[in-house]
């Protein structure tokens, strides 16, 4: 029995190529960093503590605690210089990106039916971000109003995707078994890998990324309203 749906957030229930979304990204956040760290060193740094952060699946540390604990030492700076200024971009610049992703309306309706069944919902975003950029996506997707059981920040889980431990831990804190999960994304690699440890899947084939050989199982596939009436 279907207990719980997981849903991405970036091109599943938001329209966003984040390979683009992350150029415009770094070149906002860069210039809350004007004068005291070069844009380049700045980007460098992020994208090796974010990759260590992935890497990393300690069930003592959460991904915050990986990333900050290898992104510090690499400045001879305090964490109340950095820190402040990641603070207030994410309060003010990061929102203006809104234009550069596109809403789904629907994407509501998924939700909704979702909530309506009774099942628990989850936003399984990669916990790469804090919570106030993923909230802020969230509203920008349309959906930041509704009760989710979960929304998988860099502040909480102790993995990222692939990694098998990212949907255990979701399974774990709503408190069901993988099979009686199901993922819901458009990432035939980090988002399918769930079906390895037993979840259903459906593939959001709108926005399709990382298609390899060697493809987990897709239990079915197509757009959000076909979601939605499977719901």
């Amino acid at each position: 029995m279907l207990r719980a749906l997981l849903l991405d957030l970036d091109g599943t229930l938001l329209g966003n190529d984040m390979d683009q979304f992350l150029k415009y990204y770094f070149g906002a956040l860069a210039k809350s960093f004007n004068g005291l760290v070069p844009r380049q060193e700045l980007v460098a740094h992020i994208m090796a503590s974010t990759e260590k952060m992935m890497r990393d699946t300690d069930p003592s540390r959460t991904n915050q605690e990986v990333f900050w604990a290898d992104f510090l030492p690499r400045f001879q700076l305090s964490a109340g210089d950095l820190i402040p200024r990641f603070d207030r971009f994410y309060a003010s610049d990061f929102r203006k990106l809104e234009g550069y992703t596109r809403r789904k309306p629907e994407a509501r309706a998924v939700v909704q039916k979702a909530l309506d069944r009774g099942l628990k919902v989850v936003v399984a975003t990669n916990p790469m971000f804090p919570v106030y950029a993923i909230v802020e996506r969230m509203r920008w997707a349309g959906v930041a109003d509704f009760p989710f059981d979960l929304i998988t920040s860099y502040e909480i889980m102790h993995a990222c995707k692939p990694h098998l431990q990212y949907y255990q831990e979701i399974c774990d804190v709503i408190g069901v078994k993988p099979e009686e999960a199901m993922m819901a994304g458009n990432d035939v690699q980090d988002d399918m890998v769930a079906a390895r440890l037993g979840l259903k899947t459906f593939l959001v084939d709108e926005e399709l990324l990382h298609r390899e050989p060697g493809e987990p199982r897709v239990d079915h596939r197509g757009t959000l309203t076909k979601l939605a009436e499977m719901l």
